[in-house]
C-alpha cells in the first residue's frame, strides 16, 4: 500500500500544483469527431437574475457561456440554434478533494523514526505537506455536448478547481479561471470541419 501511496503522490502533488489547482478531465473525442459537427446550441437558456440576488451562480453562468462561446468560435463552432447539430450544457456545483497526509507527502515526513545519511529535513516540502494535506473544497463544472438528432451525449469535460476563499467573488479572478479552465477542458476537442 505505501508503495502505491508513494507512486501516486507525486501525481497528486503536480495535479494540485499545476494550472493554479485547476484539473481537467476530458472524455474520449472519437465519437465527437465522427459526428463531424460545425454548430451548436445552449441547451437550457441563460439564467435570470430577476431578484438581483448576489450568488455567484449567476455571475458564473453568463462568464462561462462567454468563455464557451468564444473557445468554441476560436475552433471553428458556429452559434446557430436553428441549425445547431449539438448542444452545450453544463452542471456546476461545490466538492471536496481529500489532500495528501503529511507523511506521504515527497521527501517524507515520515512518523517513524529512521536514519537518512546525509539527508537534510527540507523545509519547502514539510510547508507544501502542510498545505496540501486535509480536505480542500472545490467548484466543479461538468460541460456536456449532446447530439441533437439523438439527444445522447457526444462529448463531456469535468473542469475541477480549489476554492482558495469561498466567500470572496472578485469577478475579475472568477473570469480568469473559468477562462483558463475552459480553455484547458476545450483543448481536446477536435476543431469544426
Amino acid at each position: 500500500m505505501r508503495k502505491l501511496s508513494a507512486f501516486f503522490t507525486p501525481w497528486l502533488l503536480l495535479l494540485l500544483t499545476a494550472c493554479s489547482g485547476i484539473e481537467t478531465q476530458p472524455a474520449d473525442t472519437a465519437t465527437f469527431a465522427a459526428g463531424s459537427y460545425k454548430y451548436y446550441k445552449w441547451r437550457n437558456e441563460p439564467l435570470r437574475n430577476t431578484s438581483n440576488s448576489g450568488d455567484s451562480f449567476y455571475l458564473v453562468d453568463r462568464i462561462l457561456r462567454e468563455e464557451v462561446d468564444a473557445a468554441l468560435a476560436e475552433k471553428g463552432y458556429l452559434l446557430d440554434p436553428a441549425r445547431a447539430q449539438f448542444s452545450v450544457g453544463y452542471v456546476q456545483g461545490p466538492g471536496f478533494l481529500e489532500g495528501v497526509s503529511s507523511q506521504d507527502a515527497w521527501g517524507g515526513i515520515d512518523p517513524i523514526p529512521s536514519a537518512r545519511p546525509n539527508r537534510q529535513v527540507n523545509q519547502a516540502m514539510v510547508d507544501n505537506a502542510n498545505a496540501l494535506s486535509g480536505v480542500h473544497e472545490t467548484q466543479n463544472i461538468a460541460l456536456q455536448l449532446d447530439d441533437t438528432a439523438t439527444q445522447t451525449e457526444v462529448w463531456h469535460v469535468l473542469i475541477t478547481k480549489i476554492v482558495e476563499n469561498a466567500n470572496e467573488t472578485d469577478v475579475k479572478k472568477l473570469t480568469d479561471v473559468i477562462h483558463q479552465g475552459i480553455r484547458e477542458g476545450l483543448k481536446t476537442l477536435p476543431d469544426a470541419d
